[in-house]
């Protein structure tokens, strides 16, 4: 929430309206005074960090009355306050609509009673409402992600990967109870997380026998010498009649019925608190940006709308249609229509659930068909968290279609040496949270290697390949399709699964492995940070890994609120150097005491950070010293995120369906695959899931320095320079442009 609160009101300033806090929630609008105050550049330093809000939040009853709804309308056009940004869930949502409808005739009922004059209703006739969503559970309807939903996966994540240490330890089962009253979106994400044995959510109650099912699961496990059971539980959890299924209850059933030693653990509020992860200040600092605009362009007709986040893009909702969807779901579940309330919960929860279900539970073998392909897999270039998760992923769905999986171990080197094994659904148990590349991974790629790896290929009757890797997963693809007219043992379908933290495969918006390294960057930059609480006038220079891509660098500067972020993609010179530093001097003059700035490793062949980090302890002589610190390879290690183990299992999952489907094609006609449309890239696009040819991506490829030759998050650029108060233009995409504003309040 404070990310998006320090982007409404430097958003706010930069074009030119007065920001107003409003403290404690409504509660603060309703008792006014100093609970309404205005907030300036330096209100919001240093909160990026900071977990909850600075501002405050309360339940207020007075709200829900006109009569609170009248004072708090007094209090506002004291100050001149017309435009409204609040941030919260559907119930302060909807309130805060209720009182924009409400606004007039509250208008009219102050001026009645004398405390506002006639010209007062004419000036501040229409208040304008944008909302944008914070709650944990991301049970609102109408944005894929709510404000506080990732933080909050980060706790629980950290929490499971602590107790599952324990539990292997131990022959132990834990049940884990996580938030959620409504919504089991935190239990199911969770769960795909880990790789939990069992889940229970308020949307999908298991079907009638779900205990002894349950129970057989857990022995079968213990059959197989897996001493780890986790059952994850949303707090809303019911059953089929809408009873209550709790954390306690299973716990009773599992000792009664199986005499396991079983632990329950409670997370309660710890969910809520603790630092924001780098998506959710990314995802707040685009929606604070957005709200400002949207409040902008608000005429007297346009309804109050929501901010929300669809793919990688902030878009504008009607708000009351949004509020709407979410009590629909309520209803369903209270009628017990479970399908619809999946349905109505969107794609991206029904999709987590669909794939859950896939990779929970293995038929048994004579219930599989066999299709007698076999399908291998590889991890190729540098190490990228979540490859592991990608792994599991393919192997369980690949033995669940009926293939045979084969791991290639240590890359094309190892491809080309043979080291190939067939791969069964409980060697991948556990692997979600691995980090780096437990199959090993290199940057070889197989051009030298081609002859050798036919020849494998023919001795192990591989079928298709699913390569997971970098850029050079991608080059590997490319390569192999120019080579089928060499190797007819090539002509198979493959599909290259984009991981690499620096985030530079033409074809996707998104790498698995970024939005860990990503959180690594910002941690670091915290620690940084508060290192120099008790020295006054500091900058650091930090440089980033991302090879000739500035997407560590950019979107890690966004997220710690740099200063400056040096990129390759945006060339700069001197002049921009020394426009940095004033601007740092000039900041160094107020109550702002840090500075921070980021510079991708290969932005400049001569600009290198010893450079820039001389450059700028010489200007800043007198007035701010500096500190430098290269990150280097710990970008590439630690636990995958919560992001990166849920997107490397759906992602992978979605490969192999394609795979599968592929195979179908040719089956009994022994068809080689020749067209381009069977080497592809599997990669996010806005939205969309895409496979696209590796022919068609050449196009868009700047192949020297192995990067796409169009990025998306290069838009973002100016929204850092805005909030670290650049005078920099930014271009709103679909809303069109900003003009000069008359001063106004929000």
């Amino acid at each position: 929430m404070n990310a998006a609160v320090r982007a409404v009101v430097r958003m706010g300033i930069y074009v030119g309206a007065k920001v107003y806090f409003i403290y404690e929630g409504y509660q603060g609008m309703v008792d006014g005074g100093a609970n309404i105050a205005e907030a300036d550049w330096e209100s919001v330093s240093s909160i990026l960090q900071v977990g909850g809000t600075i501002i405050g939040s309360a339940r207020c009853q007075a709200f829900r009355t006109r009569e609170g709804r009248l004072k708090a309308a007094c209090n506002l056009l004291q100050r001149g306050i017309t435009n409204l940004c609040v941030i919260g869930g559907d119930g302060s949502l909807t309130g805060a609509n209720l009182f924009r409808k409400e606004w007039s005739g509250l208008l009219e009922e102050l001026a009645k009673n004398g405390q506002i004059d006639k010209e007062a209703v004419q000036k501040y006739a229409y208040l304008n409402v944008v909302g944008m969503v914070g709650s944990i559970d991301n049970d609102f309807c109408g944005t894929d992600m709510t404000i506080g939903t990732d933080s909050a996966l980060h706790r629980i994540i950290e929490v499971i990967d602590a107790i599952m240490t324990t539990a292997q330890s131990h022959q132990r089962t834990f049940v884990l109870e996580v938030m959620g009253r409504h919504c089991g979106y935190l239990a199911l994400v969770s769960a795909l997380a880990c790789g939990a044995d069992w889940v229970f959510l308020p949307e999908s109650p298991p079907e009638e026998g779900w205990e002894e099912q349950m129970c057989v699961k857990l022995s079968e496990n213990r059959a197989r010498k897996k001493r780890l059971n986790i059952i994850i539980v949303a707090e809303g959890a019911i059953d089929t009649q809408n009873k209550p299924i709790t954390s306690e209850k299973i716990k009773e059933l599992v000792v009664t019925q199986l005499g396991y030693d079983t632990r329950v653990t409670i997370l309660g509020h710890v969910q809520r608190g603790g630092t924001p992860s780098a998506f959710d200040r990314i995802l707040a600092s685009r929606m604070g940006v957005e709200a400002v605009i949207a409040l902008l362009e608000a005429t007297p007709d346009t309804p109050a709308c929501v901010v929300s986040l669809n793919g990688n893009h902030a878009v504008r909702l009607p708000l009351m249609e949004c509020v709407q969807m979410t009590q629909d779901v309520q209803k369903a579940m209270d009628e017990r229509r479970f399908q619809d309330a999946v349905r109505l919960r969107g794609r991206s929860f029904a999709g987590n659930l669909n794939t859950y279900k896939r990779l929970a539970i293995k038929l048994p073998d004579d219930q599989i068909p066999k299709t007698n392909c076999n399908v291998a897999v590889i991890n190729v270039g540098a190490p990228a968290a979540g490859m592991n998760a990608a792994v599991r992923s393919a192997v369980r769905v690949g033995i669940a279609d009926g293939h045979r999986m084969l791991a290639i171990y240590d890359g094309f080197d190892g491809f080309a040496k043979g080291q190939i094994k067939e791969i069964g659904w409980t060697d991948v148990g556990g692997w979600t949270g691995q980090g780096g590349s437990i199959l090993g991974t290199k940057r070889v790629l197989p051009g030298k290697y081609l002859e050798e790896i036919a020849t494998q290929m023919r001795a192990h009757s591989i079928n298709a390949l699913l390569i997971i890797g970098g850029f050079e997963a991608y080059k590997s693809a490319c390569d192999m399709a120019e080579a089928r007219g060499r190797h007819q043992e090539l002509c198979i379908p493959v599909c290259v699964v984009p991981a690499t933290i620096s985030n530079n495969v033409p074809g996707t918006e998104i790498s698995l492995g970024a939005d860990t390294s990503l959180n690594v960057i910002v941690q670091t930059c915290d620690r940084i940070k508060q290192s120099a609480s008790g020295t006054k006038r500091r900058v650091f220079i930090i440089e980033t890994m991302g090879g000739y891509c500035g997407y560590l660098a950019n979107m890690g500067g966004l997220a710690a609120g740099a200063d400056a972020a040096y990129i390759f993609e945006e060339p700069f010179d001197i002049r921009d150097l020394q426009s940095n530093v004033e601007h740092l001097t000039e900041k160094m003059k107020t109550t702002i005491q840090r500075g921070l700035v980021l510079r991708n490793e290969s932005c400049s062949e001569n600009y290198t950070t010893d450079f820039i980090y001389q450059l700028y302890s010489e200007e800043g002589k007198g007035v701010f010293d500096c500190r430098k610190n290269v990150l280097g390879h710990m970008q590439q290690g630690g636990a995958p995120s919560p992001f990166d183990r849920n997107f490397g299992t759906k992602i992978s999952a979605r490969a192999m369906e394609w795979i599968t489907a592929k195979l179908k094609e040719a089956r009994g006609r022994g068809k080689k695959f020749t067209t381009d449309d069977s080497v592809c890239v599997l990669g996010i696009s806005k939205r969309n899931v895409i496979f696209q040819p590796v022919a068609e991506l050449k196009q868009q490829t700047d192949f020297e320095h192995r990067i796409p030759k169009e990025q998306w998050w290069l838009k973002l650029r100016p929204l850092m320079k805005i909030l670290a108060k650049y005078k920099a233009s930014y271009d709103v995409s679909d809303s069109g442009q900003l003009e000069h504003v008359q001063p106004w309040s929000i």
